[in-house]
């Protein structure tokens, strides 16, 4: 594991949560995150999301420190392209991940989403069972776009319905918000956000911040059977120029 940088300077950001919920729309940015693993600094993470001709694309990297490249969860490239129809709906249009386990080793999924004919399909490293097409329904969506949806649609007390496509897989998840928001702390900037947690998931949890006025999230925390997993928490971002 590296140590952690010194630090420079320590700043104190608090930002405001409405009591309205958060704009609808799309803005481009660019953040950075360190990536922490079992309580323990082990890499660091980007996410983009940038327009892609007239549709929409985005995108999360996760590298693992040396000697951490056996972790699948902290060697992870995963990209969604989409487009935005009716009431701000994000539709899946293309997927791939790309998991890699050592430098000549790696394993990728490439999915498609076929409107007109109304299913999905995902080929490359994947289990026969998840090759079979996946019917779609109006709304359905991969994992990134399902955080994009967490930070368009988060609210006090709000309840957050989705249906997951991805990898051959579906489900229903479920996200119920905090009622107030709170004081999250990432390195030396300290937010007032939103906690918006997966309440269907069983031993395996989703918490994600949601903080008004960034494009992005603050923190995702993936526990699993009540411990930490994969953490990622927000160094710095930057938006549309």
């Amino acid at each position: 594991m590296r140590a952690l940088l010194p630090l420079i300077a320590a700043v104190l950001l608090t930002v405001a949560w409405p009591s309205a919920a958060r704009a609808a729309g799309l803005e481009p940015f660019v953040a950075t995150y360190d990536a922490w693993y079992e309580g323990k600094q082990a890499g660091a993470a980007t996410m983009r999301l940038q327009p892609h001709g007239s549709q929409w694309q985005v995108d999360l990297g996760i590298r693992g420190n040396r000697g951490l490249a056996g972790i699948l969860a902290l060697n992870l490239d995963q990209d969604t392209v989409f487009d935005v129809v009716g009431d701000n709906v994000y539709r899946p249009l293309r997927q791939s991940t790309t998991r890699k386990a050592a430098v000549f080793f790696n394993r990728k999924v490439e999915g498609i989403y076929d409107w007109n004919a109304g299913t999905a399909k995902w080929t490359g490293d994947i289990s026969k069972r998840r090759r079979d097409p996946v019917p779609l329904q109006p709304g359905d969506m991969s994992a990134l776009l399902i955080n994009l949806a967490v930070m368009r649609d988060a609210a006090p007390d709000a309840v957050l319905q989705y249906r997951f496509v991805d990898g051959g897989r579906v489900r229903d998840y479920t996200y119920r918000a905090a009622a107030e928001p709170e004081l999250v702390q990432v390195g030396e900037i300290s937010y007032s956000a939103l906690r918006v947690s997966r309440t269907n998931g069983g031993n395996d949890e989703m918490i994600i911040w949601v903080a008004d006025g960034v494009p992005t999230p603050v923190r995702i925390l993936q526990r699993e059977d009540g411990e930490d997993a994969v953490d990622l928490r927000l160094v710095e971002y930057q938006g549309a120029p």
